[in-house]
């Protein structure tokens, strides 16, 4: 694997710790002993134990102090650890007693000056570490919003799909049924919230009426009908939808026309917009839609804003906006 080159040290470093540690040691024997205790594997020191046992003139503190560096140096991650406790044992040593005499003030200011190079190669690696972590997490997002775009690139096309089929679908009543429950999960996949078409019934268990659905956006409920007809519909689908919108309080109304409109029942509405809003919409307008991928909630809300302050409840996506 290969290793990163921040966690090594930089020649002025080495040259610095080369310097240092025979200052921080009366003897050769102290600086294997300082550089065992930080770490240092024996198999590293073995030679130069055997030099100093066989003739201690043949190699100096600072000859120790410098192969010795230089291969922790040349471990890679390896001798990451090593390193580390190396300089952490440097820039902690406070007890300058132990020097020669006349070491002692050379081997203060090296110390210092290794602390404030250990110091700001820290500060470095913590912000290169910060930048890694910044990036990392910004490459997070942009994969997030890329998953999210293809999984909706997705749940668009399937959906499209399944409403083109409705189209080549000879069973009225099957065909109305599936464009119900398609229709709300072409609303839940903006955000919209959906509640699946119910039947209210009355004491004796009879049908009261049927609702197709009902749908929530920015606080407003809006009661959904649906309708697949050969001929636009006229006034008496739309005036019944108007009637249930009239027994109850704060409920905005929705219909969805496969075949459009006809005149007296848009006039109708209209007219009803002096007491609640009423949307009128086109099956159509929901293919478009789901083909570019644009936003239902938004179709919605500017339609209903038409519709509030133009009293224009039948307006098309395309045509008037």
């Amino acid at each position: 694997m290969a290793h990163d080159a921040a966690y090594h040290w930089p020649p002025e470093l080495m040259a610095l710790l080369t310097d240092t540690i025979p200052l921080l040691c009366r003897s050769k024997d102290d600086v294997v002993t300082f550089l065992r205790g930080a770490g240092t594997s024996e198999a590293l020191l073995y030679r130069f134990r055997q030099q100093l046992a066989v003739d201690r003139s043949a190699v100096s503190k600072y000859k120790i102090a410098r192969e010795v560096i230089r291969q922790l140096n040349e471990q890679g991650d390896q001798g990451l650890g090593v390193r580390r406790a190396l300089l952490r044992r440097i820039t902690e040593f406070d007890d300058f007693s132990m020097c020669w005499p006349d070491d002692q003030l050379k081997a203060r200011g090296l110390v210092a000056q290794i602390r404030e190079v250990v110091g700001v190669k820290d500060a470095f690696t913590r912000m290169q570490q910060e930048r890694d972590r910044e990036r990392d997490a910004h490459l997070a997002d942009r994969r997030a919003v890329e998953d999210e775009r293809r999984r909706r690139k997705a749940l668009y096309a399937d959906l499209r799909a399944q409403l083109t089929a409705l189209f080549s679908m000879e069973d009225a009543q099957k065909r109305g049924l599936e464009l119900e429950s398609l229709l709300n999960r072409v609303f839940a996949l903006d955000g919209i919230g959906v509640r699946e078409s119910f039947t209210l019934r009355l004491e004796d268990g009879e049908a009261a009426e049927q609702i197709d659905g009902v749908v929530e956006l920015d606080g407003q409920t809006y009661l959904v009908e649906v309708k697949w007809w050969a001929k636009p519909l006229d006034i008496n689908p739309v005036s019944r939808h108007l009637s249930r919108l009239m027994t109850r309080a704060d409920v905005s109304g929705l219909m969805i026309s496969a075949s459009g409109y006809s005149a007296p029942a848009v006039a109708e509405c209209v007219q009803f917009l002096a007491f609640k809003v009423m949307v009128l919409g086109e099956l159509r307008e929901l293919v478009l839609l789901l083909e570019r991928e644009e936003s239902l909630a938004d179709w919605l809300r500017e339609k209903t804003r038409r519709a509030k302050l133009e009293r224009r409840p039948y307006t098309v996506l395309d045509v008037d906006f």
